[in-house]
């Protein structure tokens, strides 16, 4: 009986001794829906297989990445946002945060893409043909010789990266039509025009899949960052490393 209770001991001590270390070894990134597609979610099964840590991610947004950040709730944030934009971002929600206390690194390049619906033939669309689209102005895609079907465009409520990037590069500044069917995030554009015959919309290179249709359009590019609270901790380093290492898009 005294041989069983030691056992057991042992066995209960060794159960938090591993529930412990699994918890100092989860990595927590939080950030855009641009940087987690495209960066982090296609590496976590891997990574968690080869480094034996956990890779916790957040698919949120750039500002309240830094946020969860600035309060350690998150061990790096990640976006496709310039590190100021995060930074008034943050402060536009009551949170201040010196840039001095930053650490930022620029992993990878996002492309902004264009998403229509699967049964939507259209092999391109112009700088011009999309203001036109995404001001309203251009409403049937027979003006496009496309079918003769209405427009519908999707704009997501919270994903401002990606938003802001299409009104300057693509709308020059003017505001997306008001007929727009707003939704939340990122995945809720991709899944709405999905299911959404004469919808588009725009994503992230990283959330492309087979239930939509990419046409060729004007290539928009932004930087995608890792930003810390001071230097890297060792666990991200090791995430960051492994990134560099297995995709060759590192950038110091």
């Amino acid at each position: 009986m005294k041989k069983i209770g030691i056992v057991s001991g042992f066995a209960a001590l060794l159960c938090c001794a591993l529930t412990a270390r699994a918890y100092a070894e989860e990595i927590k990134v939080e950030g855009g829906g641009a940087a987690i597609s495209h960066v982090f979610a296609p590496m976590k099964e891997q990574f968690e297989k080869t480094s034996g840590m956990k890779l916790k991610l957040t698919m949120s947004s750039p500002v309240k990445g830094l946020i969860a950040l600035e309060k350690g709730l998150a061990d790096a944030a990640t976006a496709a946002v310039t590190l100021e934009n995060m930074i008034s971002g943050a402060a536009k929600e009551g949170v201040i945060i010196d840039p001095a206390s930053l650490r930022k690194v620029e992993v990878a390049q996002n492309r902004l893409m264009v998403f229509v619906h699967k049964t939507n033939k259209i092999p391109g669309l112009s700088k011009e043909q999309l203001h036109g689209i995404f001001t309203g102005k251009i409403t049937n895609w027979k003006q496009l010789e496309g079918e003769d079907r209405s427009i519908t465009v999707v704009w997501g409520k919270n994903t401002p990266g990606q938003n802001a990037q299409f009104t300057k590069e693509i709308l020059d500044g003017h505001q997306v039509t008001e007929k727009a069917k707003f939704v939340t995030d990122y995945k809720s554009v991709r899944d709405t025009v999905a299911a959404t015959p004469g919808a588009i919309g725009i994503d992230p290179i990283g959330l492309v899949s087979g239930t939509i249709n990419t046409p060729e359009i004007p290539v928009m590019t932004c930087p995608i960052i890792v930003v810390t609270k001071g230097e890297p901790s060792p666990k991200v380093q090791k995430l960051l490393t492994y990134y560099d290492e297995e995709y060759g898009m590192f950038r110091k």
